[in-house]
């Protein structure tokens, strides 16, 4: 027992329990000084969790004790990246105290900035932390360095000039502005004396602005500064111990301003020359309409004398005060200015439509306004417009197409159905040129330059061209221009005359083939009956014959079956056949065909490549005449490539419900002059053709209401397409 706990003396005791005493004493000062103190104290363990604190903290933090108590130090530091408290822990660490700022975000949102320093040697594992509040102070700096920051971008910035001097007169400082009225640099200001820079006229008025400063603290009026050969005249404003104890003087230069008062001046003069010299009417009127001056002009227009004029007032003229006129009086006192137009009546009982432009408080305080009579111009302007609407009305509801365009050829308008014929948008034609737009191949060009040229000499002019349009289709169009149908503008009317072209062709063709017909009837009838008794006798002799003369009688055979297959084509021309109509399919048809062709294909080095679509739907037609229509144009291919080739076979849907049959060779092409003469009589490229084969072929198909195009190129072989329609019953066929 007495190990543990040793024995001390009295005197020894009554030491200790005095020490005790004041020791807490001292306890009780330093926690009245802590609990009482106007910095935040409080104390964290290890891990950061407040375990006490004072009520500074407590007003510091906003929160009760109670709750600061349950929290830590990292619940107030969201806005401060963990890598700056982490280093300012680690100084905190190793150097025993650290002294720092940080932001904290208290629980209410609101975002204070403190200052701290931390002591680790209060408590084992414990941290003191003692933060001010230095937010306010933060603030203010902050604002000092704006403040500071804007006086010298304004100083900077200013359009005025900004100039400080001392009290012995000294220019220490200047503003961009201020050298660059006076075309100087800031050195060679700064440093002289403000008398230096005054003219010596003027130092008088210097002298008593410099007195008035020193007596007032501030000082106002004009002065000139002269720099080299520039000088300015400035109205400036100077305060004392503005910055620095310096004078500031803030220097607007006025030099314009004086040159501009002598220019008003004289414009005033001039103002008067022209109110009394002006064409218009000008009248100066009070706020209850008396007229108080007005020039010569105005009293020609209203018909009366300048003394007469002064007795009256303006509205006295107007015709009537309904409500046109109460509006146009409103917008005036609104807007202080107007344009208008109105009637008045004059003295003489004469009705006249006024156009007027008035302004409030124009001169001296007065009313201006400045009237002009439009009455004939607003009448013209009527007529002209219904002019234009005439002329709009025929220009636009045309059946024809209209242009018009500039001596530029630049057309400026083009109507609907120009557009229409021309299959562009009207867009795509203003701004374009005229010679472009119509003459846009070799041959169109040259028509349209032939155009232009009679135009110069005539100042009218038609005539007839082909243009290709964007989608390569080709129409015959014939035009007529006029010259200057106002000043300026030419028109050119055109109209769109292929369709009456093609319909003369096919009307041509027609009556080729009526004659055709009416001539193959007579000859098919008259040649028959002796081709009948010569292809006997030829078999007679034939046979009765002992020598060999096989060659002889098989070149005759074959010629005489040639001259009865060219009477069988002209049947067919000379009157309608009696043909039964049968749903078939169109791809059969041509496989049957090409089987056919294959033999004579072979003997020509020719080889087929077919393109037969799947779902080809079958079709009303007679299969023999449309045999006999593939073998005339496949034929003819065969023979187009004398040194053999491909020819290519496609059938496939096409549109508008009709099916495409496509023939391509490899032969060398047919020139677009001979592609226009294709299915007309005895038209033929071949050295002992009758062109019939394709006229038979061409009428078959239109029996069968489709059609035949043919596309080629020079060198590029040739393309027959036949388009038969898709029919779900018999039609009636002759």
């Amino acid at each position: 027992m007495n190990e543990q706990f040793p024995i001390i003396g009295k005197e020894e005791y009554a030491r200790l329990k005095k020490r005790v005493k004041e020791l807490e004493e001292r306890v009780s000062i330093t926690n009245t000084f802590y609990q009482n103190s106007l910095d935040a104290a409080i104390l964290l363990q290890e891990d950061l969790k407040i375990v006490e604190v004072n009520q500074a903290a407590v007003q510091l933090f906003e929160e009760n004790e109670e709750t600061l108590l349950r929290k830590s130090i990292l619940d107030f530091l969201s806005l401060v990246p963990k890598e700056i408290y982490n280093h300012q822990r680690s100084q905190l660490k190793a150097n025993g105290q650290h002294v720092d700022e940080l932001l904290l975000t208290l629980g209410n949102s609101k975002v204070k900035h403190v200052q701290y320093i931390g002591i680790n040697v209060v408590k084992p594992k414990h941290d003191l932390m003692i933060i001010r509040d230095i937010s306010f102070s933060r603030e203010m700096e902050r604002e000092q360095a704006i403040t500071s920051h804007m006086f010298s971008d304004v100083f900077k910035r200013a359009v005025d000039g900004i100039v400080f001097f001392n009290k012995d007169g000294i220019i220490v400082d200047v503003n961009p502005s201020f050298t660059k009225s006076l075309n100087t640099t800031k050195e060679k200001i700064i440093g002289r004396k403000l008398e230096e820079m005054v003219p010596s006229d003027f130092h008088y008025k210097l002298c008593k602005q410099w007195k008035h400063l020193m007596e007032m603290g501030i000082a106002k009026g004009e002065l000139p500064f002269k720099m080299g050969d520039t000088q300015c005249i400035f109205e400036f404003s100077t305060s004392s111990n503005i910055h620095n104890g310096l004078y500031m003087s803030i220097m607007r230069d006025i030099t314009e301003k004086k040159e501009m008062e002598v220019k008003i001046k004289k414009n005033e003069q001039l103002f008067a020359d022209l109110f009394e010299g002006a064409l218009d009417a000008i009248v100066l009127w009070d706020h209850s309409f008396r007229i108080v001056k007005a020039n010569e002009a105005a009293c020609r227009l209203f018909e009366c004398t300048y003394e007469e004029l002064l007795t009256k007032k303006l509205d006295d003229f107007v015709y009537k005060k309904d409500e046109h006129y109460k509006s146009i009086f409103n917008r005036l006192n609104q807007s202080d200015g107007i344009r208008a137009e109105t009637l008045f009546l004059m003295p003489n009982g004469q009705m006249k439509l006024i156009e007027f432009t008035s302004r409030s408080h124009s001169i001296d305080g007065y009313n201006m306004t400045i009237l002009r009579n439009v009455s004939e111009q607003r009448q013209m302007e009527k007529e002209l417009r219904e002019s234009e609407q005439k002329f709009r009305r025929i220009f636009e509801g045309s059946l024809d197409g209209f242009i018009l365009w500039t001596d530029n050829y630049q057309i400026v308008d083009i109507n609907h159905n120009g557009t229409k014929i021309l299959e562009l948008e009207k867009k795509d034609c203003l701004g374009k040129k005229f010679n472009q737009l119509l003459g846009n191949k070799i041959e169109g060009f040259r028509e349209i330059k032939r155009h232009l040229g009679a135009l110069r000499q005539k100042g009218h002019d038609h005539g007839n061209l082909s243009i290709t349009l964007i989608n390569k289709r080709k129409k015959h169009i014939e035009f007529s221009t006029k010259l200057n149908i106002l000043k300026g503008l030419n028109l050119t009317i055109f109209r769109d005359v292929t369709e009456r072209l093609e319909m003369q062709e096919q009307l041509r063709k027609s009556d080729t083939l009526n004659v055709v017909g009416e001539l193959a009837a007579g000859i098919a009838h008259e040649i028959r009956n002796p081709m009948t008794a010569l292809k006997g006798f030829i078999q007679l002799l034939q046979s009765s014959v002992k020598e060999d003369h096989s060659m002889y009688f098989n070149v005759i055979t074959s010629e005489l079956q040639r001259i009865e297959s060219i009477i069988t084509e002209f049947l067919v021309l000379a009157k309608p056949q009696a043909v039964h109509y049968l749903k078939k399919d169109i791809v059969q048809i041509m496989k049957e065909t090409l089987e056919l062709l294959h033999a004579q294909a072979m003997m020509h080095n020719v080889q087929f490549q077919t393109i037969f679509y799947r779902d080809i739907p079958k079709i009303y037609c007679e299969p023999n005449q449309l045999k006999q229509v593939f073998i005339n144009i496949i034929k003819n291919a065969i023979e187009a490539m004398p040194k053999g080739g491909v020819i290519t076979v496609t059938i496939q849907k096409y549109i508008n419900h009709t099916i495409r049959i496509s023939i391509r060779d490899e032969g060398s092409g047919i020139s677009k002059e001979r592609l226009k003469k294709l299915g007309e009589p005895f038209y033929t490229t071949k050295e002992r053709g009758t062109g019939l084969g394709l006229m038979v072929s061409y009428k078959i198909i239109e029996e069968h209401s489709g059609l035949i195009e043919v596309e080629s190129e020079v060198g590029d072989g040739t393309v027959f397409h036949i388009i038969l329609p898709i029919r779900e019953r018999e039609s009636n066929h002759p």
